[in-house]
């Protein structure tokens, strides 16, 4: 099982960019999902979250309003739309996946990280 995202890049402040976050592999099932952040000499830290149905969402505090997580179960994708994008926001965005796979039980899956650079 691969979580792969994309969508990365540099951006002025202000600006927006949309991160993806695909599964793929052996058989699965998803169930929540999150996009974690981790900047330079920062711990990882929890960006936003989302439910198996996509029902309930949250979010850090410092994104609230500019950020929003969706998710197509049908692609077996995740989305992290971020507009009026700041500085500090600059970091590598991981996805993060809870996930059944056929022969290997439940576990937390990771992406391979995707670099977001804002300019001031």
């Amino acid at each position: 099982v691969q979580l792969v995202e994309s969508g990365g890049g540099l951006v002025q402040a202000g600006g927006s960019l949309r991160l993806s976050c695909a599964a793929s592999g052996s058989t699965f099932s998803i169930n929540a999902m999150a996009w974690y952040r981790q900047a330079p000499g920062k711990q990882r830290e929890l960006v936003a979250a989302i439910t198996g149905g996509g029902g309930s969402t949250n979010y850090a505090d410092s994104v609230k309003g500019r950020f929003t997580i969706s998710r197509d179960n049908a692609k077996n994708t995740m989305y992290l739309q971020m507009n009026s994008l700041k500085p500090e926001d600059t970091a590598v965005y991981y996805c993060n996946a809870d996930m059944v796979v056929y022969g290997l039980g439940r576990s937390f899956y990771w992406g391979q990280g995707t670099q977001v650079t804002v300019s001031s």
